[in-house]
């Protein structure tokens, strides 16, 4: 049925709606702790059933298997014979949709695998390998007409919420430029041999644990911003990206890299004569990756995970009547805003927190509660309810798979940018010019 449908309607998923009196059937493909992430949200749900998990770690298959038996679900079935045995999860005719939340390398081959055997896919965040995935990611759901959702948790954290509320209200008037990133000190999951909670060692790779199994590979081999969605993501649904506007181009430019390296060599367990010491770490400390767009606004996003620093995703929203910047984990107290008229020209910065309490998102209005426990600050609960709602409505993903081509499309070309000393790279149209005409879904509800 999923497979087979073709859109009928502008703003529908599938020509035959799973309806809301039955529960959607999932897969987990990857079940490390993003993965976990995902099934604790659904274990809390009764619209929906999990099916079968696979992964090839056997540590995460027992960890996602022992959360599933203390909720009594032990019908789940268990695939993890090998990178492959995803392929038998997908045959299964009971699952509807797949959370995938595996190894970056492993996306593309994940989602369109996924995809093509007719599941819908709700794909984690980062970037794209190459440019020829991303086309094939557009390619595969227009073959298919089988539909993805980017699962940008950040979109929906509150004060981002708040922020796009203020914007479409008009509040920052027409808006000129945006900044965002990712700048997380993330050297303690880059090295992790899982043995402490954090900062637990200098090994990666196979002696890693967890992500350090895998993402620290990509900080020895690669060059560029690798991790954009959280950054490009709440400015597109503010800015209309591929709604009305749309990203044209992009240069980028990198620091040396220091960090790593240091941190092995004062790391208790490291030291100047460990063999990760004396690795050639070709990510560069900081990246920063300037973009123009079709509507004459410019984003700044700004890769920065390898130094010592608190949180901070380094948001700013600039338009003609006024600017906000963020400077901690959705903290209001920690966020500055300013608006010339309504402050009558004092040129001084305030406190975010009453003009965020004022125009909280109608969708966090009536859904905090809901949210208290999830994760990221409430995050997961409202992109995991925004899939899972949509499937069952029938009705578009408010972040779909242009948002993915385009969003993931900025990692590669970011490389090949520094690879050229800063050359500018074309941002393809991945709408192929619909976007002029496509309406912004995100946010416009306070369903989901």
């Amino acid at each position: 049925m999923l497979g087979a449908g073709a859109l009928i309607l502008p703003n529908s998923l599938f020509a035959s709606p799973l309806g809301l009196g039955r529960k959607v059937r999932l897969g987990f493909i990857g079940v490390g702790f993003r993965g976990q992430n995902h099934i604790n949200e659904m274990l809390k749900r009764n619209d929906v059933e999990i099916v079968a998990c696979a992964d090839p770690d056997a540590k995460m298959i027992a960890m996602a298997k022992a959360m599933l038996d203390k909720n009594g679900r032990h019908k789940c079935a268990y695939y993890s014979e090998g990178e492959y045995d995803y392929k038998n999860l997908l045959q299964r005719e009971d699952i509807d949709a797949v959370f995938v939340a595996s190894p970056w390398r492993w996306h593309y081959r994940h989602g369109t695998d996924a995809m093509k055997a007719g599941k819908i896919v709700g794909m984690e965040v980062c970037g794209a390998i190459s440019l020829e995935e991303c086309f094939g990611y557009v390619k595969t759901y227009e073959d298919t007409k089988v539909p993805i959702m980017m699962l940008e948790n950040v979109c929906y954290r509150r004060d981002v919420m708040a922020i796009l509320n203020m914007v479409k209200k008009g509040l920052f008037g027409e808006l000129i430029h945006g900044q965002g990133g990712y700048e997380h000190d993330l050297r303690g999951v880059l090295f992790n041999d899982g043995k402490t909670a954090y900062n637990s060692g200098v090994e990666f790779g196979e002696k890693g644990f967890s992500e350090a199994k895998w993402r620290t590979k990509h900080y020895l081999n690669r060059n560029g911003e690798l991790y954009p969605t959280h950054g490009i993501g709440p400015l597109a649904t503010m800015f209309d990206i591929n709604r009305g506007n749309r990203m044209l181009y992009l240069q980028s430019m990198s620091s040396k890299s220091r960090g790593l390296s240091k941190y092995i060599v004062e790391h208790e367990k490291g030291g100047a004569e460990h063999p990760n010491a004396k690795l050639d770490f070709k990510q560069g400390d900081i990246v920063t990756t300037q973009i123009k767009c079709a509507n004459g606004e410019t984003f700044v996003l700004t890769h920065d995970t390898s130094l010592q620093r608190p949180y901070n995703l380094g948001f700013r929203v600039q338009g003609t009547e006024g600017i906000w910047q963020d400077f901690g984990w959705g903290n209001p107290e920690q966020g500055l805003i300013y608006f010339e008229k309504k402050m009558d020209h004092d040129h001084r910065w305030k406190n975010t927190k009453d003009w965020l309490e004022e125009y909280d998102h109608p969708l966090w209005k009536k859904n905090a509660r809901s949210a208290e426990k999830s994760g990221h600050g409430g995050m997961d609960y409202f992109v995991d309810n925004a899939f899972i709602e949509c499937i069952k409505r029938n009705e578009e993903f408010p972040l779909d798979v242009y948002d993915l081509a385009s969003w993931y499309a900025i990692t590669p070309l970011s490389e090949k940018s520094i690879q050229e000393n800063g050359v500018p790279q074309e941002i393809p149209d991945f709408t192929n010019g619909k976007w002029k005409n496509r309406s912004n879904v995100f946010g416009i509800s306070n369903k989901y």
